[in-house]
């Protein structure tokens, strides 16, 4: 028994209840199947700190859409979703509310610390994935994982000891960079440089045999406390003689040897440098290569250490002015110039970074990122748009050693133990280690992996391994990733490092790279700015399924997009427009009605229609198989609105009218194409899509385990589909001349069409009665007539007699009349935007919105004018 659809549409009263459905009939679930082909999704794990936002929503969406599209094509499709643990983030937001309760780390110790950021994870874990249910996201949710369960803690384990014992990792001292904020060290990849406005300080060092000085310039004067020589190139002339001679380091009084190395620009201000190894990673380098001492002079959050006594305790910043006061006072100061230059920030707080030398565990990339770099080199991976794999070779093939150990608590603790008794370090996969010298217990080191090394194994690690499992190996390697450009180098590129490595297999064929979601003006999203949207208050408003049609409108692999809430209503109304033609099409169905096919005997519109439908299908088809979402989304409106909704369902009320066998065959096609086009529309908008679907079908099955639709060759009525868009063009035309005269729909008139396709257009005479408000319609191969209004197509001219359209008087005394009111605005925007009084004190959007109205009324006389001129022939 079919269920009636409601008069409205209202998302809220089905949405949920659909999802819900969807969950107690295990639609999402994936279970290995051999008789299928595999295509497996990984989602990018959101944070466990996480509130959705526009940019989970758009990824989300593009995922969905294309799980859904692949198990409607009959793949075995999983789509594993689960969440990250962020380790800095949510450690940061922790402390944060611990702060706010007058409590620190140090109060509760480690164990407590963990204790509160499981509870922090059971609490706020679940609330992303939550929203992400009523997104619609059609996740494997059987499956869930997280990065910080068992099964990921085994695989991170697994790696960081074959890594070690392979001599990919190793722990010692290195440039790295630090945040004072965050109080751990972050890698490469996580520093974010903005320009900032600065300046250098010209300074001078006087050599220590009292001979003169050497000038340089540096814009970190605080680090001069760290300088531990000065550096010239060996080709410089200017300065051969100095070089093995030592100069005193202003307010500190050391000697400080003058190096010569190739690293100095001598083209660069005086060619004469600084060289503070612990402060700045170029200079670590000079440093290791002359033997320098490595002078660290701040504390963890970027304060001067005991060691400087009149600094000490002062923020870098800070120190700064303490210390250019005192090189002025001492001479030392020659000048300061204004220098903008870009300046490394903590991706996660903003933060200035600091690089300092500190004891770290290190993975060696070179030798690791090789093979990554071949595979998309030769094709086996994809980047979609292909412009972006320029990102991951500049990133890969400049790789530097990564840096990933963490200053935190919360996140995978490395698997390194030391014996305080006698130095040994062992590391283990086990939780605990005896030392193997003298016996004694061992001490896990307290630092934790960085969030993207266990991120990086995501792939294959929610999957089983290390086990040989038989979901690894069916599921492995996965299909389709989706992300933003934003984490090429986070994640994606240590994704395939992984694969190659522990899998020796791609992680995944293709990387569909999608933009930002920028608010109207084009701006980013952001707290600061307080542009951000809500995308559960837009579900609220307008329903899931508008939000994600919208998100998929117009959207291009690789390129940003804007919302703006007149799409989303735009998008709510062809969701209303659906639900109203599916409507219409079930008030006119018998209670027990059941599709059983397409009739035998099909009309031309029928054969038109079909036709068009099958031409979308291949169409839709070859655009999702090429990720050009937004193209198959806009030519799936341009059908349903315009073909379906605004002309098949005109075109057959007649024949609904007539009854009979023709009603029954009108029906049949109605009825086949709109489940047709709800297939196909599914994967885009599934809760409207489903409940129609269940409205229409009576719910034998969910519309998503339906078949996706196929171009059909049996189906391809090209002859009468395109002779049929003769009338349909010629319907337009006369449609269009209508209007153009401002003729309402009540006013019938005589249609002659002349044409040499005369017994298609005799045949199809009713579609212009109906259609075209023809009066009479006469077909022949020619015609003479004086006063009548032409309209013209590739295959026909079209007459209407002038006074069957208008009452010539009539019509020109009203045209005189809206022209002599136009005219009066014409007169009044004109003076005002000549005004100059107005322009100079007027906003520049008042002035813009005039123009606007000047010009719409500009237009609209050209119109009023045409339309005389056409009367007056």
């Amino acid at each position: 028994m079919r269920k009636e659809l409601a008069k409205s549409y209202s998302p809220k009263d089905f949405e949920d209840k659909i999802y819900a459905y969807w969950m107690d009939n295990h639609c999402f679930h994936a279970e290995v199947d051999r008789t299928k082909n595999p295509y497996t999704i990984v989602i990018p794990p959101p944070n466990i700190t996480g509130q959705l936002h526009m940019g989970h929503a758009l990824d989300e969406t593009l995922q969905d859409i294309l799980i859904r599209y692949r198990r409607m094509q009959g793949y075995c499709t999983l789509w594993l979703p689960g969440t990250d643990h962020a380790s800095i983030a949510t450690e940061a937001k922790i402390v944060e509310a611990m702060r706010k309760e007058g409590i620190t780390k140090d109060d509760i110790g480690r164990d407590g610390f963990l204790k509160r950021a499981w509870a922090w994870k059971e609490q706020y874990g679940g609330r992303i994935v939550e929203q992400l249910k009523k997104l619609g996201s059609s996740c494997d949710w059987e499956r869930e994982r997280f990065t910080m369960d068992e099964g990921c803690n085994r695989a991170v384990r697994e790696v960081f000891v074959r890594y070690y014992e392979e001599g990919l990792i190793y722990r010692g001292e290195r440039i790295i960079n630090w945040c004072p904020h965050c109080h751990t060290s972050i890698s490469n990849a996580e520093v974010e440089f903005e320009e900032q406005d600065g300046f250098f300080w010209h300074l001078r060092y006087p050599l220590s045999d009292g001979s003169g000085y050497l000038e340089l310039a540096t814009t970190r004067p605080e680090t001069l406390l760290g300088d531990t020589a000065v550096a010239v190139n060996p080709k410089d002339e200017r300065y051969k003689q100095y070089v093995g001679k030592t100069v005193v380091l202003p307010l500190v009084g050391r000697e400080i040897p003058v190096v010569a190395d190739s690293y100095v620009d001598m083209e660069f201000g005086t060619g004469v440098v600084k060289i503070t190894p612990a402060h700045d990673p170029n200079d670590f380098e000079v440093g290791r290569r002359h033997d320098l001492p490595v002078i660290n002079v701040m504390t963890d959050d970027a304060k001067i250490i005991a060691d400087y006594p009149k600094y000490a305790g002062m923020d870098r910043y800070e120190a700064r002015k303490a210390i250019v006061a005192d090189l002025e006072a001492g001479g030392y100061l020659i000048q300061v110039e204004p220098h903008a230059h870009n300046v490394g920030t903590c991706y996660r707080c903003g933060t200035t970074v600091e690089p300092r030398v500190s004891l770290q565990w290190f993975v060696k990339m070179e030798e690791l990122a090789k093979p990554a770099i071949d595979v998309v080199r030769s094709g086996k991976i994809k980047f979609v748009p292909e412009r972006f794999d320029k990102n991951y070779f500049n990133w890969m093939e400049d790789i530097r050693d990564w840096c990933i150990s963490r200053q935190l608590w919360w996140g995978h603790q490395i698997p390194a133990f030391y014996c305080d008794d006698c130095g040994e370090l062992v590391v283990t996969k086990e939780d605990t280690a005896v030392c193997p010298k003298c016996g004694k217990p061992m001490r896990q080191d307290p630092d934790t992996l960085d969030t993207w090394f266990s991120s990086a194994l995501w792939p294959f690690s929610t999957l089983g391994w290390p086990d040989h499992t038989e979901e690894l190996d069916y599921f492995y390697p996965t299909s389709t990733l989706v992300t933003g450009y934003d984490i090429i180098t986070f994640w994606v590129s240590r994704m395939i490092v992984a694969g190659m490595a522990h899998m020796k297999e791609i992680p995944f064929d293709t990387v569909l790279i999608h933009g930002l979601v920028r608010d109207s003006q084009g701006r980013k999203m952001s707290k600061s700015l307080g542009n951000g949207i809500d995308p559960l208050e837009v579900i609220d408003q307008y329903g899931a399924d508008a939000l994600r049609f919208m998100l998929a409108t117009g959207n291009a692999p690789g390129n940003d997009m804007r919302y703006m809430d007149e799409k989303v209503k735009a998008s709510r109304n062809f969701a209303n427009k659906l639900w109203n033609a599916s409507r219409f099409i079930m008030m006119n169905l018998p209670e027990d009605y059941e599709l059983t096919g397409l009739p035998e005997s099909l009309t031309i519109e029928d054969k038109w229609i079909l036709t068009r439908f099958n031409d979308l299908c291949k169409a839709v088809t070859e655009n999702l198989d090429k990720f050009e979402l937004g193209i198959a989304v806009s030519k799936l409106y341009d059908f349903i609105w315009d073909v379906y909704c605004d002309w098949y369902i005109e075109l057959t009320k007649p024949r609904i009218m007539a009854g009979g066998a023709t009603k029954e065959s009108a029906q049949a096609v109605l009825v086949w194409v709109m489940q047709g086009m709800l297939k196909l529309l599914h994967p885009f908008m599934p809760f409207i899509t489903e409940e129609i679907w269940q409205a229409l079908t009576g719910g034998k099955t969910p519309i998503m385990l339906e078949r996706y639709p196929e171009f059909d060759p049996a189906l391809d009525y090209r002859a009468d589909a395109d002779a049929f868009e003769k009338v349909i063009a010629a319907i337009s035309a006369i449609r269009n001349l209508r209007t153009s005269m401002n003729v309402p729909p009540s006013v019938k008139a005589k249609v002659c069409i002349e044409t040499q396709d005369q017994e298609l257009f005799r045949s199809c005479g009713m579609f212009f009665e109906k259609l075209a408000f023809a009066s009479g319609v006469e077909v022949a191969s020619g015609f003479t007539m004086e006063d009548a209004a032409t309209a013209v197509t590739d295959a026909c001219r079209i007459f209407i007699p002038m006074d069957e359209l208008v009452d010539k008087e009539k019509e020109l005394a009203r045209l005189e009349k809206e022209r002599a009111a136009v005219q009066k605005d014409l007169d009044f925007l004109g003076g005002k935007l000549n005004n100059q009084g107005f322009l100079a004190k007027a906003p520049a959007k008042l002035i813009e919105a005039e123009q606007a109205k000047l010009a719409k009324a500009k237009d609209k006389m050209e119109k009023i004018m045409q339309s005389i001129a056409g009367l007056k022939k």
